[in-house]
């Protein structure tokens, strides 16, 4: 087996093919024809069989991902935060995308990170949709706040530009929905999820998305990890007591997504008021306790495409 770390940008790819134990570099871009390159490359070295890793950084990295798992390479998707650690451990004291490269290269040796599987397609396109949905809102929300102090000469530009995004979110919601509808499988968990109080038409698509089947973790407590929603505590012997806060090594457009979900868990939704009740007798003040909610939708929205059930609030008043 040979190993190869990808170090992906925009524009290009920095490769470290370890072969033999001796590391071999190059540069491609990052586009269809770099791509073709790569293979090239490998089989011109005579790697027939290679485990390819690299950070999940986004759209950056999921298109030559995805060419290499289909050309019948072995893919890794790393967690960023994974290989930041692994470079403390070597006390890596300089940083270029080469020698990047070459740290994933040898941590794909070292620690044989777990294959990985594309979503399909039809997840993926809708995971492309709330993306592009995502960067709408945030235009919106720029120019909006550039509205409140704008001077007259540029106010009625800022208000047609308002308008426009305004549209485009509504037109491209409209699009999420029925990519849904025409789906069998995403339709049928969109249902499911909808069964669960405090989960929305804004929420779910996202769940959909990340959990896909329910299958894609081994257990809730990797899909809350996944979320960024596991607890950090912060303890050593007997003098520090740090605060303990969630660790965050997750996808923040996710936790974005559940926070007003739990709000309206914490203080609307029934089947959650005795969890809700039991954190504040323990005195948790309530930031504590809507994160603890964001946990547990998490939960129950993995178990629930997991086992194909619709919510049982019997089960949370007990």
């Amino acid at each position: 087996m040979s190993y190869l770390g990808l170090d992906v940008s925009k524009v290009k790819v920095d490769c470290a093919l370890l072969l033999n134990n001796k590391v071999k570099s190059k540069v491609v871009q990052n586009s269809p024809e770099g791509f073709n390159a790569l293979t090239q490359w490998l089989v011109k070295h005579g790697a027939d069989h290679v485990h390819v890793c690299c950070e999940a950084t986004g759209t950056y990295s999921d298109a030559i991902a995805l060419f290499l798992h289909e050309q019948g390479y072995v893919v890794s998707m790393v967690n960023p935060a994974q290989i930041a650690a692994y470079a403390q451990s070597q006390l890596a004291r300089a940083k270029t995308d080469a020698l990047d490269a070459r740290l994933i290269v040898r941590y794909c040796e070292r620690e044989r990170p777990v294959a990985w599987t594309p979503p399909p397609a039809e997840e993926r396109l809708l995971l492309v949709l709330l993306r592009d949905l995502q960067d709408l809102q945030t235009m919106q929300q720029a120019e909006s706040n550039r509205l409140e102090t704008a001077h007259p000469g540029v106010r009625e530009r800022i208000e047609r530009h308002l308008d426009f995004l305004a549209r485009e979110i509504e037109d491209l919601r409209k699009k999420i929905e029925q990519h849904i509808d025409h789906h069998d499988n995403l339709r049928g968990r969109r249902d499911l999820l909808d069964s669960v109080p405090g989960l929305g038409e804004h929420t779910i698509p996202w769940l959909i998305a990340y959990l896909g089947d329910g299958q894609r973790f081994d257990g809730a407590k990797r899909a809350v990890a996944f979320f960024g929603l596991c607890p950090k505590p912060r303890q050593s012997g007997s003098s520090v007591r740090g605060k303990a806060r969630i660790a965050k090594t997750g996808h923040a457009d996710l936790r974005r997504a559940l926070y007003m979900p739990a709000m309206v868990a914490y203080s609307r939704c029934a089947a959650f008021a005795p969890f809700v009740q039991r954190l504040k007798a323990a005195g948790k003040p309530p930031k504590v306790i809507i994160v603890a909610l964001m946990r547990k939708l998490v939960t129950i929205a993995q178990a629930i495409l997991k086992s194909g059930k619709p919510f049982d609030p019997t089960l949370h008043h007990a």
